[in-house]
């Protein structure tokens, strides 16, 4: 190896050292802090990406933390369903669900939490797949936007975390599939998002991520160098007000608002797209994507 070599691979290696003291106050602070991570979007379609994503919870876990997914699956549903030759239909961006489609609906969402579970266990970590109508878990109500019947499409009304408890003290991940059941015992498809915000809000949840197909929130949407790294409330209803956040990052706000307001410390914006999106915004300085807080005294000590 000559000279130049040598230097090189310090270098390198320099620069991974860095990295891993630059992540050391986090994961003191992080240590035991439950973690809810909602896991959809591009990042589910690309193999590649999904393995990467696996690896990011597989590492939380490891370091001491105690990760959770929450899972969607609406694109695989529809593909499904395009083979049975049965329409998707929605209704204010709801899927329209029948009985035969929560049926192919359940199936496909327990094909992709098994898939899921598989995957981390493969890394040598233990994971445990099931659903919101396990153990009681969510607890939900039929639908109606606008007064208008869609069928099995339920909001959430409780939280039971009891069965989430149990696996988390037996060192698993729960992998936790969006379904939940009402107290007569029909089942629901119940928006993941919606999902993973009262599941974060019921285990008092150190942080949230939603994976999604965006960087983050931006002051102008058009120009990926304005992407805003953190939000307190004030400043999140603010953009609102004012419709610098609007369209399809709308609702992933307010389910980020609500998630804060429900006692979760902090929710995450992440572009599923980027490689270990999740460790580069938890563990660096800047991170990658945009923090939602409560208020200005939840900035980490590199924020202010």
């Amino acid at each position: 190896m000559s000279d130049k070599e040598k230097q090189e691979y310090f270098d390198i290696i320099t620069e991974k050292a860095e990295t891993l003291i630059e992540a050391l106050p986090y994961i003191r602070d992080f240590n035991n802090k439950k973690v809810v991570v909602k896991y959809g979007g591009s990042a589910m379609l690309d193999k590649h990406l999904e393995e990467s994503v696996i690896k990011d919870v597989a590492l939380l876990k490891l370091i001491g933390m105690q990760p959770i997914i929450v899972h969607g699956g609406g694109k695989e549903i529809s593909r499904w369903l395009d083979k049975t030759g049965k329409k998707t239909e929605f209704a204010d961006g709801l899927r329209i669900t029948d009985k035969d489609t929560m049926e192919i609906a359940e199936m496909v969402l327990n094909y992709i939490n098994k898939n899921l579970v598989q995957m981390v266990e493969k890394l040598g970590v233990k994971a445990a797949g099931i659903s919101g109508k396990d153990g009681g878990m969510l607890r939900a109500v039929k639908k109606k936007p606008g007064g208008r019947d869609i069928g099995y499409v339920g909001d959430i009304q409780s939280v039971n975390t009891d069965i989430i408890d149990t696996l988390l003290a037996n060192d698993f991940i729960p992998v936790i599939a969006p379904v939940g059941m009402d107290d007569s015992g029909n089942t629901y498809n119940i928006n993941a998002d919606d999902a993973a915000c009262s599941i974060a809000a019921a285990i008092y949840a150190e942080k949230l991520a939603f994976l999604t197909d965006v960087e983050g929130v931006c002051m102008n949407p058009d120009d990926k160098n304005s992407l805003i790294s953190v939000l307190d409330l004030n400043e999140a209803n603010k953009l609102i007000e004012g419709g610098v956040i609007s369209g399809g990052m709308l609702p992933k706000v307010v389910n980020c608002i609500n998630a804060v307001n429900a006692g979760v410390n902090r929710v995450h914006i992440l572009d599923g797209r980027r490689e270990h999106c999740l460790l580069l915004e938890f563990f660096t300085k800047k991170g990658i994507g945009t923090a939602i807080i409560g208020d200005d005294s939840g900035r980490y000590f590199n924020e202010n």
